[in-house]
């Protein structure tokens, strides 16, 4: 009996034990439920609300996204004082980036057309002293806009303007059969075999050229041509001509990618409307 008693004395002392134990500080530590708490110290959630590192360089304005990946690999950018080389950063809002020591932060995209006069250089500076381009756009933005493809000296017509990289290298890809219609004016008639000549298969520079469109334009002269490509090539227009014997006199640009001169004199720049640059992004 006693050893009955004391059995029974001894679970019940047990159980007032096992309370206690809870309680004590030792083990409230060592209780797997704490360790959920480094969930919360890891917040996944603000690096997906990032920017990429790149991305952000390049809206920024100082240069292509392929190009600040070169910049970040050779230590160029740091943030938050931080060197930082890693490809595929993000940057949170709060963030200080510095690229050469110098605070950048992303710009609001611009997007201006120009209707390009003669004798101006598509280039954004020039070290024989020649006019430039940038100079017919220098008030357009306080963002530092580039732009988009070239024409030569002498060449008229659109050309555009913006900071949006990611636009740009599309509208310059020939992937994209970006549309370009010229209006050239040849020093003599266009004879109809010739034109028929460049409706076929033309081989410049050992290189396939493909002209999407060639005609005379409605009246005016044999002399006058119209012409659509999507080449990118330098000089391309004026060489097709050379090459069934002609010499472009002038030449001008009058629709990139569905943007038109419509009232825009020579020499002057206009903002892209929102619905033209939704155009432009949608291009495939």
């Amino acid at each position: 009996m006693k050893s009955d008693r004391n059995s029974s004395r001894g679970r019940q002392e047990g159980k007032k034990s096992t309370p206690l134990s809870r309680k004590s500080k030792p083990l409230s530590r060592k209780s797997p439920k704490k360790t959920f708490t480094k969930i919360k110290e890891a917040p996944k959630s603000d690096e997906s609300s990032g920017i990429r590192l790149n991305k952000y360089i390049a809206n920024s304005g100082v240069c292509s996204r392929r190009e600040a990946d070169t910049y970040i690999e050779h230590g160029s950018v740091e943030v938050n004082g931080k060197l930082v080389t890693e490809m595929g950063y993000k940057v949170q809002p709060d963030d200080i980036v510095r690229f050469d020591g110098t605070s950048i932060t992303p710009e609001q995209k611009r997007y201006i057309l120009l209707n390009k006069p003669k004798n101006y250089i598509t280039t954004m500076d020039d070290d024989r002293g020649r006019k430039t381009v940038m100079e017919l756009v220098a008030n357009a933005s306080k963002e530092r806009i580039y732009p988009v493809g070239r024409l030569d000296r002498n060449t008229t017509g659109l050309l555009l303007f913006t900071n949006d990289g990611d636009l740009a290298k599309k509208l310059t890809h020939p992937k994209h059969n970006v549309r370009k219609l010229y209006h050239a004016s040849l020093d003599r008639k266009l004879d109809l075999r010739d034109l028929e000549k460049l409706r076929g298969d033309v081989i410049i520079e050992g290189r396939k050229v493909f002209i999407d469109a060639i005609s005379y334009v409605d009246g005016q002269p044999k002399s006058e041509i119209g012409i659509e490509i999507h080449s990118g090539r330098n000089r391309i227009v004026r060489k097709i001509f050379e090459h069934v014997g002609y010499k472009v006199n002038k030449l001008d640009r009058v629709v990139f990618a569905e943007l038109t001169k419509k009232n825009l004199p020579r020499g002057r720049w206009r903002e892209l409307t929102n619905l033209e640059v939704t155009n432009l992004q949608i291009l495939k």
